[in-house]
């Protein structure tokens, strides 16, 4: 069961989604230690929808209408100014070979809001934690912070290796201004399209 929990969660964490981008984008606009607290932060980001998929509150956001869509708004309106930031090359995202003015109290804040305004999180771990807690091995509310604990390991560890790949080519990335131009064009692009993503998103 503890093998296919890891295969499974493997494959979901390592599907690109909002947080992987984002920490990609941190490590080439960045550099490693950027992308290092990218990693750090998406990996937060995740704990209050573990402890509300543990605890239960989850249901709140399957069962009410106006609490899933006021997460999901406030969601998309930050995936859209991330989009705008990024277009516009201002703020942590730039492309700008500034990697040393950039603060990681910045970095690792947007990375935790990107993951704590998706209310898809909650809703995905409470419906999927549960698939993996067996009534003979003990607490189920145990098996499931361990089982939290592996998926968020996990997920720092693939998202730091993504980050640490694109911080790889930072230099070659940054060398000139039309590759810079479209690669911001490009995140913008994709963070325009997860916000409507996740607008279009029902319970």
């Amino acid at each position: 069961m503890m093998l296919e929990f890891f295969l499974t969660s493997l494959v979901i964490i390592a599907s690109p989604g909002t947080g992987a981008i984002y920490t990609v984008a941190a490590g080439l606009s960045g550099g490693a230690r950027a992308s290092f607290v990218a990693a750090l932060g998406c990996t937060l980001g995740i704990v209050p929808h573990m402890l509300a998929a543990i605890s239960g509150l989850a249901a709140l956001l399957h069962t009410s209408a106006l609490a899933f869509q006021m997460l999901k708004y406030l969601g998309v309106a930050y995936l859209l100014y991330m989009a705008w930031a990024m277009f516009r090359d201002r703020g942590m995202l730039s492309l700008k070979d500034q990697a040393s003015d950039k603060s990681a109290r910045q970095v690792i804040g947007s990375a935790i809001f990107i993951n704590l305004l998706n209310p898809k999180l909650s809703i995905f771990f409470f419906a999927f934690l549960p698939q993996f807690v067996r009534a003979d091995q003990g607490s189920p509310v145990s098996q499931m912070l361990e089982l939290s604990l592996m998926f968020m390991a996990l997920t720092f560890l693939i998202f730091t290796a993504y980050g640490a790949f694109a911080a790889a080519f930072r230099r070659r990335v940054l060398s000139t201004a039309t590759v810079q131009v479209w690669m911001r064009r490009g995140f913008a692009a994709t963070f325009a399209g997860l916000a409507a993503q996740l607008a279009l998103t029902k319970r």
